[in-house]
Formats: structure tokens, sequence, C-alpha cells
């Protein structure tokens, strides 16, 4: 059974944040059991000072070349880009007004009457414009939601990184402790031994053996704390997976879903409307003519009137639009109390990284 397989069996990286302490107690007790950690056991020379201090220095400088790449994506992260959005759209929204599609006074019939077809299209055109003004917004915040759902798999393939860098140092501490027990219990005690009876090279092998421990110790030490810095960038991983979760959740939900129904449905008032605009405006067409037509009053009126309610009969009910709108409008509020959260979390998680990063380069200046 090979390293990752083992660890696996352990704990999957996919099933939980962080580690406890009893999970890393199983992990390097089944670690030394394995042929490659204990091939890598022996492959340390206690006599060979730098390459002691080298022991475990690639995954040591994965970790901190990683904890530079999750601080570059929370310093690139496009939270404000979907502000300018969500402005863009408040904007957009506030020019909706349920009023447009109520019952008109009568007396605007009279001016529709005399303006005909060119008072329609005043009265309506700011709806036209916004039709086209909600098309590109949905452009962008479809664009922007996909973005963020390969950010959320980016991440997670950067979380499975971690845990495989977290894996590899665990490899080489657990190493180095049996290196550090072996010398301990086999030849530091034989060395002691020939010093006590008078063998001066022993004294002098003796010295060195002692120095090769002191510094394999340190250098788990480092090693360990390099695991510490790995361990606790996985949840800082999480959090950013999570406030983007909640961000497309609710991107598909108030805008992706809602808004092509709230412009269909604004298209189809706005056409029901006209119609119903048009039919009224030949009513009172008809009304006239039928002053100046006295014999044909009755009928005429009457065929209007069944034309007028024939018309004016819209698909989808102004109630619609406004559920609609006030979907959307609850949505960009919700959403930007999360935008606000999850800055708030990337610059928290930002200066911790930075502070482990910097004590981490402490302790290895001061050693």
């Amino acid at each position: 059974m090979n390293l990752q397989k083992q660890s696996a069996d352990i704990m999957p990286a996919t099933t939980d944040d962080t580690l406890s302490e009893a999970k890393i107690s199983d992990i390097k007790l089944a670690l030394r059991k394995e042929t490659e950690v204990q091939n890598l056991a022996r492959s340390i020379d206690e006599r060979d000072q730098i390459k002691i201090l080298e022991f475990g220095k690639e995954p040591a400088v994965q970790i901190s070349r990683f904890s530079d790449q999750i601080l570059g994506n929370m310093r690139t992260t496009k939270v404000e880009d979907s502000g300018e959005l969500l402005k863009q759209l408040t904007k957009i929204m506030d020019r909706f007004d349920p009023k447009d599609f109520q019952k008109t006074s009568p007396g605007f019939f009279g001016k529709l009457f005399k303006k005909g077809e060119k008072m329609i299209e005043k009265v309506f055109g700011k709806y036209q414009s916004m039709g086209s003004e909600i098309d590109k917004v949905y452009v962008e915040i479809s664009k922007y939601q996909h973005e963020m759902v390969d950010s959320t798999k980016m991440l997670e393939n950067m979380y499975e990184q971690n845990y495989q860098y977290y894996m590899t140092l665990e490899k080489y501490v657990v190493a180095g402790e049996l290196k550090v027990e072996e010398l301990k219990n086999n030849q530091l005690p034989q060395l002691e031994a020939r010093v006590a009876a008078g063998d001066q090279i022993a004294s002098m092998q003796l010295d060195t053996l002692k120095n090769a421990i002191e510094a394999l110790e340190q250098r788990i030490y480092d090693l360990e704390m390099a695991k510490m810095v790995s361990l606790q960038t996985a949840p800082q991983i999480r959090l950013l997976q999570r406030g983007n979760t909640k961000l497309i959740g609710k991107i598909n939900s108030a805008f992706v879903t809602t808004i092509p129904i709230f412009k269909n449905g604004l298209i189809q008032a706005v056409a029901a409307k006209r119609q119903k605009l048009v039919a009224e405006s030949m009513s009172e067409l008809d009304r006239r003519t039928n002053e100046m037509l006295l014999k044909n009053a009755t009928n005429i009126s009457k065929q209007s009137t069944d034309i007028a309610r024939l018309a004016g009969g819209p698909s989808i009910k102004i109630e619609t639009i406004e559920e609609s709108w006030n979907v959307i409008i609850k949505g960009m509020q919700e959403t930007r109390a999360i935008e606000e959260e999850n800055k708030r979390l990337r610059v928290e998680g930002t200066k911790r990284l930075e502070q482990l990063q910097d004590n981490f380069k402490q302790l290895k200046q001061q050693y």
C-alpha cells in the first residue's frame, strides 16, 4: 500500500477541513510502517550536516509558494467587479414603475387620439431601452457566475494540492523522527560506551553524532512549522469556497433565473398595454364617428367594446412583474451583504496567512 492510499484510508482529503490531534497521531503511526518512509529515514546520513539541514526542503518550499498562491487568489478576486454590475442593475430596476401599467386616466385618450402611435412609443420607449440594458447586464452577470464556478473548482484543486503537500511533509517528519530514534537508541549508547572505555576517536564521533541529532531535531521542528502553515491554509481555502458557493446560489436564483422572467414579462406587458391603448383609441375614434353616424351608433359601439375586451387581456399580470422586480432587488441587497462578508473574510485570511509566513520565516532565521 502506497503513502497516498494509506493516508486516504485514514482521512480522505475532501471530508474534513482540519485535522484533529487524534487523526494526526493515527497518520503518523501508519506512516511509520510504510516502506517508503523507512527507506527515507535510512537515506539520512547523520555525518552530512548540509543534507540534514536541507532535509524536506522541497515540500517546505512548495508550501511557501502555495501560500503565496492563495494570497494571490484573494487579492485578484472580482467581488469589486460584481459590485459595479449590481450598481448598474439597480439603476435600471429603479426606472421600473408599476403605475405605468395601471389603468390610464380617461383624459389621456384624448391626447392619445391626437398623437397616435408616436404617443404610445413615447410612453413605452423607456421599457424598450430597459430591455436592452437588462440584456447587457444579464450577459455580464452570467459571465461572472461562470467565473465564480471556475474559481470554486480551482480552489478545490488547491485544497487537494495543499493536502498532498501536508502529507508529504508528514512523511519527512516521520522519517526524521525514525532516524532520531535509531540514532539515540543504537549508535548513541554504543559510542557512549566506547568513550567510557577511553576511546578518544569515539569521543569525537560522539560529539559529531550529538550535533547531528540536534540538527535533525531542529529540522523536524522546522518541517512541523511548515505543516502548520499547510494545516491552517486548508480552512482558509474552504472559507473562500463557501463564500463563492453562496454567491453562485444567490446570483443564480435572484438574477440568472429571475431576470429573463422579468424581461419577458415586461415585453409581454408592454405589448399587451400597447394593444389595449390602440383598442381604446379606436374606441374613442368610433365614439366620435358615432356622433356623426347616429343610425349605426349601437352596432359600432358594441363591436368596438368587443375589440377592446379581446385586445385588453394581457398574458402576464403586472403582479408577476412586480414580484420579479422585488426578487431582483432583494437579491442585490443580499448579494451585497455576502460580498462584504467575503471581502472581510479575505482580508482576515490574507492577514493571517501573511502573519503565518512571517512567523515561519522568523523561526527559520533564528535557527
